[in-house]
């Protein structure tokens, strides 16, 4: 059997083929990877043969559902891709109130199937990104200080492993992988479908309100304020960007620094006005208040495409004042103007008060610091990574150790372990039992 005979209901791309190099681009422009097989699957039974060939030919594989890891863990040089993107059905129960998706599905496809019956689960805070490794890997969205991490949400993930066998993982089926499907990622096999449980969320409103840069400090501490006295529906982000060419930006602001506060809640505009007087009592130049479907919101602000990207991320203790003053120092050396952001998010809520054993330990954290290194021009490389890396630097005080792997390239194993925290034995446990060669590697690596 050669490349070219491979049996797939799906397609097989090589690099003669006319569409090959449209299916290697990821979102993370500085990634230029030449697969020597893209394998378009359309069934599981596709990626269980896909992963056959490749062992028997000792060809490194990765796994693509979204393309967004900012390492380019979704290809390989002169390896095998099992691309899942074909695989993007969603199929939703309205009574059940759950939705099975297909392993290459995206926010997008999850989200517009479930909004005709007014339910959601939490996504993340664009529709591009791929479901699979956004709730593999935890899942932190708008929503989950109300509805808890996507992983959270979990019921079921049908999953091919690393022998090419199609298993599924419950709490009543194989637990102990279930367990680990909770934040430990593509470490144990590939997620063809996973079943989430549904919420009803008939509305929501977003207030997006444009500051100066200057009246960040203050505006940073009523958000503060705002999220830790409010209920779980409230919840958002504060980043530091350029400010976009948006009609509710005024025009002296746009294409300089601004700060930008998005705060989001669950329920209608007038049960979020109580929430959002003392922001408001900031006087922000620019205002955007609205009252939307999930689904809308989770596209409003979706990160641009072709850029080159550089993130990472430290969550923190608390948000004293001390700490505000560090992040809003820390903006210094981003790239103005640019697609950058530097994010700061809240999490706590459902999330902190979960009180399970799932392997993210960073969910205690009440605010995560997010360096968000968006730009275009490859002499500006080192500036985006020492400015990402200086943020992390200036919060460090503060921070708990943990991290979010989702929101983290490849920053070396002692971040990966502080992924997975204590959880990391038992972890290992897991992958020698389903992936002892460690065939599935292109990841945050559990190695087994």
């Amino acid at each position: 059997m050669t490349l070219h005979t491979i049996e797939l209901t799906g397609r097989l791309l090589t690099p003669a083929h006319s569409d090959y190099d449209a299916a290697r681009v990821v979102f993370n422009t500085m990634i230029d990877k030449r697969p020597a097989v893209i394998a378009q699957c359309e069934t599981a039974a596709d990626v269980a043969t896909a992963i056959r060939h490749a062992r028997e030919r000792d060809l490194e594989i990765a796994v693509r559902g979204g393309g967004h890891s900012v390492a380019g863990n979704a290809l390989t040089d002169g390896g095998l891709v099992v691309d899942l993107r074909r695989m993007n059905t969603v199929a939703v129960d309205p009574v059940a109130k759950t939705a099975r998706v297909g392993g290459g599905a995206t926010m997008a496809h999850l989200d517009r199937a479930t909004q005709p019956f007014d339910l959601a689960t939490t996504g993340g805070r664009v529709s591009t990104t791929g479901v699979g490794g956004f709730a593999l890997g935890g899942g932190s969205g708008w929503i989950d200080r109300k509805f808890g991490l996507a992983c959270d949400n979990l019921v079921s993930v049908e999953l091919v492993t690393a022998d090419g066998t199609s298993v599924t993982a419950s709490a009543d089926e194989h637990p102990e992988l279930f367990w680990a499907l909770h934040g430990g990622g593509g470490n144990f096999g590939v997620a063809t479908s996973m079943t989430f449980r549904l919420h009803d969320v008939p509305t929501m409103t977003a207030a997006l309100l444009v500051f100066d840069p200057e009246q960040g400090e203050q505006v940073i501490r009523a958000f503060r304020d705002a999220i830790e006295h409010g209920p779980d529906e409230l919840g958002g982000g504060v980043l530091y960007g350029t400010g976009p060419e948006e009609e509710f930006v005024p025009e002296h602001l746009q294409g300089r620094l601004v700060l930008l506060l998005v705060v989001t809640f669950v329920g209608t505009e007038e049960q979020a006005r109580p929430h959002l007087r003392p922001i408001l009592a900031h006087d922000p130049a620019g205002r955007m208040i609205v009252e939307l479907p999930y689904a809308e919101l989770n596209c409003m602000l979706d990160d641009p495409p072709d850029y080159r990207n550089y993130w990472s991320a430290e969550h923190l203790a608390g948000l004293p004042d001390a700490a505000i003053a560090a992040f809003e120092s820390a903006v210094d050396g981003m790239i103005v103007p640019s697609a950058s952001q530097h994010v700061l998010f809240p999490e706590g809520g459902a999330v902190g008060r979960a009180g399970t054993e799932y392997p993210v330990p960073w969910r205690t954290a009440p605010w995560v610091a997010h360096p968000f290194a968006l730009w275009s021009d490859p002499a500006d490389d080192d500036r985006a990574r020492d400015w990402t890396r200086a943020v992390r630097s200036a919060m460090r005080p503060w921070a708990t150790g943990n991290v979010y792997l989702n929101f983290i390239g490849d920053e070396g194993p002692d971040r990966t372990r502080a992924g997975y925290g204590a959880a990391w034995d038992r972890l290992v446990a897991v992958k020698r039992a389903f992936d002892p060669d460690n065939v599935f590697r292109l990841n945050h690596n559990i190695t087994p």
